[in-house]
C-alpha cells in the first residue's frame, strides 16, 4: 500500500511538472475603484494577465472560447507573500479568460480582474509562484517562476489613493541573434504626476516587495543593460532557437525626493520572452506596422463606444508575406483574419465595445510575423476608457476655429487652431504638424512634442514661424499627426490624425494681381462708340481674417469713332479719341477678430443699460423746456409780477 501511495505521489508530481512547464510570463496591476479615500476600506480592483503554452489547455484557446469566455486557461492561486494584511487575503484565482492566441507560436494569453475591499493604509505583496519554466530557456530552463506585486492603500501626500503603474508587452518577441537590439517597454500611470522607473526584478527580499521577485529567471538576459527612466533594454541574443526571459519591476514615485530615497509607492511585475533566430539570408528587412496610430499612442474612448482600429503591416521584401501575428488585447476585443488589400500591405481589424469594468487604461500590443519567422517591432497603444479624445475643430469661414484662413499677407507668421477640450503638448516626440503647398510639397513641419514654435494654451494650439516662408499668390494646407492635440488625463488621449488637404487651407495675397484692366479693340470697318464697363477687383471679404486693403479700380473710359471709306489715296477721316484718367480708391475691410467679440458684447450691453437713463434725461430736458417757454405759463408769470407791483404800491 505504501509503495502504491509513493507511486501515486510520484505520478502527480510528474503531471504537475509537465503541466507547470507551460508558463510564458505575465503581470499584476491594481487600481482603487475611487481614488478619493472614504471610510476605513478601499474597493480595490486587482488585474492579472498571464501567458501560457497554448497546447497545454484542452480545449485550446480559439475564437470560440474567447467569445464564450469559457473555459479559462491556466491555474493556481495569487497569494499574499508579504505584509500584515496577508492573513486576511482571501486568495485570487490565476485562471484567466483567454483573449489572444497564436497557433504557430503555441502561445495563449488571458486576463482576469476582481474587486476586493482592502483596509485603508495597508501595504502588502501578492505573488504567483510555481514551476517550471520550459526547457528552452538560456537561463532558468526547467526552473521556477515568481511574479510579485506590491500593493498599497496608504493615502498619498496629495490626499488621494495610489494607482499602480502599468507596463505592457507581447508574451514573445522575435529577435535576430548576434546583433544588438534596443527594446522599449511602454510604461504609464493613471496618476499623471508620478515619476516612473523600471528595474530588474531581484531574488533578494530587500526590495519593496520583500519577496523573491523572479526565482530562476533573475538576470535572464546575459549582458543586457537597462535604462530605468524610460525602461529601455539594450541586449544581444546569441543562441538561435532558444528563449531568454525578461523579469522587470515598474515602480511609481511621488516626487524627485522619493526617487532619491528609493521609496516607491507601489511595484508591479512584467515578465516576457525574447526568442532568438538566425539570419534567414536574402532580404532580411523586417516587416513594419505602419498606419495612422504610432507606437505608444493613447486614444480616449467612452464606455459603450464601437471602437474599430486597423493595424496596417507593410512587407518590404519581395516574396514575403504576413502569415501570423501575436497580440495582447483587453477582454472583449476581437481580431479579424489577416487581410491583404494590396501588394505588400496587410491589415488586421480590431473591434471592441468597452464595458464599465474596463474603466481606465487598456493596452493593446501587436506583432506580425512573416513567412520566414521575422517579426515586426512591437506596436502598443493604450485605450483610455471613460475619457474622450480631443477634436481639432475644423476651420470655418469668418470667425472660425482657426486663424488665419482664406487670403493672408505674405509676412504672416502666427497661426492658431482650437480644440474641443483643453489640451497639452503630446507626450511623444515625433508628433508633427505639417504645412504643405497645394501640390503636396512640404514647406515646414514642427515636432509638437518639443519644438518651441508650437505652444499650447487651454483650448488653443499656436504655431509661430520665426520667418514667414510663404510665396505670393501660392496656396497652402495644413495636416497633423495623431496626437497633435493631447488631453490632460493620464497618458493624454490623442486627437485623430488629419490628412485631408481641404481641412485647413489658406493662400497668400499677391499685390501684383490686385487690379486688372481689359482692352477692347474696335474692328476697322465698324462705326462704333464703345464705353468700357467699370471693373472692380477686390479681395473676397468672406475669405479673409487679416484686414487686407480693398483696391477698387475704375479703368479709363474711351470713346472712339471710325468712319468707313472706299479705298483711295487719302486717309479716312478719324475722330480724335478722348481718354479720361483712371480713378483708384482704397478702403480698408473692417474685420471683427475673436478678441473683439467680448468688447462688442459689452458695448451692446452698456448701450442697452444706458437707454432708460437717456430716455429719462430727454424727458427731463423737454419738461424743462416746456416749463420755460410755455405761453400760458409765461402770461401767468407776467400777471404774477403785475400783482406783486400793485401790492407793493399800497
Amino acid at each position: 500500500m505504501t509503495i502504491v501511495k509513493f507511486l501515486f505521489v510520484c505520478l502527480l508530481s510528474y503531471i504537475s511538472i509537465i503541466n507547470s512547464s507551460h508558463f510564458r510570463g505575465g503581470t499584476i496591476t491594481y487600481r482603487p475603484f475611487n481614488n478619493t479615500p472614504s471610510g476605513s476600506a478601499v474597493p480595490l480592483i486587482v488585474r492579472e494577465r498571464w501567458s501560457w503554452r497554448r497546447s497545454s489547455s484542452s480545449p485550446v484557446c480559439s475564437p470560440a472560447t474567447i467569445a464564450a469566455k469559457s473555459p479559462t486557461i491556466g491555474g493556481g492561486t495569487l497569494t499574499c507573500v508579504s505584509g500584515s494584511y496577508c492573513p486576511s487575503w482571501p486568495g485570487m484565482t490565476i485562471a484567466t479568460y483567454c483573449t489572444d492566441f497564436s497557433a504557430p507560436l503555441d502561445v495563449a494569453s488571458g486576463e482576469y480582474y476582481q474587486t476586493y475591499n482592502i483596509p485603508l493604509n495597508v501595504s502588502f505583496s501578492l505573488g504567483f509562484t510555481g514551476g517550471a519554466w520550459f526547457s528552452y530557456l538560456v537561463i532558468g530552463h526547467d526552473g521556477s517562476w515568481s511574479v510579485v506585486a506590491r500593493i498599497s492603500t496608504i493615502v498619498r501626500p496629495d490626499g488621494y489613493l495610489n494607482t499602480s503603474p502599468i507596463a505592457v508587452s507581447l508574451p514573445i518577441l522575435y529577435k535576430e541573434i548576434n546583433i544588438q537590439h534596443v527594446h522599449v517597454v511602454q510604461m504609464s500611470d493613471f496618476d499623471g504626476t508620478d515619476t516612473l522607473k523600471c528595474r530588474w526584478s531581484i531574488k533578494a527580499t530587500t526590495a519593496i516587495t520583500q519577496y523573491d521577485e523572479c526565482a530562476d529567471v533573475c538576470s535572464g538576459i546575459t549582458g543586457a543593460n537597462l535604462i530605468g527612466e524610460n525602461c529601455t533594454i539594450i541586449f544581444t541574443l546569441y543562441t538561435a532557437g532558444w528563449y531568454v526571459a525578461a523579469a522587470l519591476q515598474i515602480e511609481d514615485f511621488y516626487n524627485a525626493a522619493a526617487v532619491t530615497a528609493n521609496t516607491p509607492m507601489s511595484s508591479v511585475p512584467l515578465q516576457f520572452l525574447f526568442y532568438g533566430y538566425a539570419n534567414p539570408g536574402g532580404c532580411t528587412t523586417p516587416p513594419a506596422i505602419i498606419g495612422n496610430r504610432p507606437n505608444r499612442a493613447c486614444i480616449g474612448v467612452l464606455v459603450g463606444d464601437n471602437v474599430t482600429e486597423v493595424v496596417v503591416i507593410q512587407v518590404y521584401c519581395t516574396g514575403k508575406s504576413i502569415t501570423e501575428y501575436v497580440s495582447s488585447v483587453p477582454a472583449g476585443m476581437t481580431k479579424s483574419a489577416i487581410l491583404n488589400p494590396s501588394t505588400g500591405i496587410y491589415n488586421v481589424i480590431l473591434s471592441w465595445i468597452p464595458v464599465s469594468d474596463q474603466y481606465g487604461p487598456q493596452a493593446v500590443c501587436f506583432g506580425a510575423v512573416d513567412n520566414t519567422n521575422i517579426q515586426t517591432n512591437q506596436w502598443c497603444i493604450t485605450f483610455l476608457v471613460g475619457f474622450k479624445s480631443p477634436d481639432v475643430i475644423r476651420p470655418k469661414l469668418v470667425q472660425g476655429s482657426a486663424s488665419p484662413i482664406g487670403t493672408v499677407f505674405q509676412n504672416q507668421t502666427t497661426f492658431s487652431i482650437q480644440t474641443s477640450i483643453s489640451v497639452n503638448r503630446p507626450t511623444r516626440n515625433g508628433t508633427y504638424i505639417y504645412f504643405y503647398f497645394a501640390n503636396g510639397t512640404l514647406v515646414q513641419k514642427y515636432d509638437c512634442g518639443w519644438e518651441p514654435e508650437v505652444t499650447y494654451t487651454g483650448y488653443t494650439i499656436v504655431i509661430r514661424f520665426p520667418v514667414a516662408p510663404w510665396e505670393a499668390g501660392a496656396f497652402y494646407y495644413v495636416n497633423m499627426d495623431s496626437g497633435v492635440a493631447s488631453g490632460t488625463e493620464f497618458c493624454g488621449p490623442e486627437s485623430a490624425p488629419i490628412s485631408d488637404p481641404t481641412f485647413w487651407v489658406f493662400n497668400i495675397w499677391n499685390p501684383a494681381l490686385s487690379s486688372t484692366t481689359t482692352t477692347t479693340t474696335t474692328p476697322f470697318t465698324t462705326v462704333t462708340v464703345t464705353t468700357k464697363p467699370t471693373s472692380t477687383t477686390s479681395i473676397n471679404t468672406l475669405l479673409t481674417t487679416t484686414g487686407i486693403v480693398i483696391t477698387t479700380t475704375i479703368p479709363p473710359t474711351t470713346t472712339s469713332t471710325t468712319s468707313t471709306t472706299t479705298p483711295s489715296t487719302t486717309p479716312a477721316p478719324t475722330t480724335p479719341t478722348s481718354t479720361s484718367p483712371a480713378l483708384t480708391t482704397e478702403s480698408t475691410v473692417a474685420v471683427l477678430y475673436p478678441k473683439d467679440i467680448p468688447i462688442a458684447i459689452m458695448n451692446a450691453v452698456f448701450l442697452a443699460a444706458m437707454m432708460p437713463v437717456q430716455v429719462l434725461a430727454i424727458f427731463a430736458i423737454f419738461t424743462k423746456l416746456s416749463n420755460t417757454f410755455n405761453p400760458a405759463k409765461l402770461r401767468a408769470r407776467i400777471r404774477h409780477k403785475q400783482r406783486v407791483k400793485k401790492i407793493m404800491k399800497r
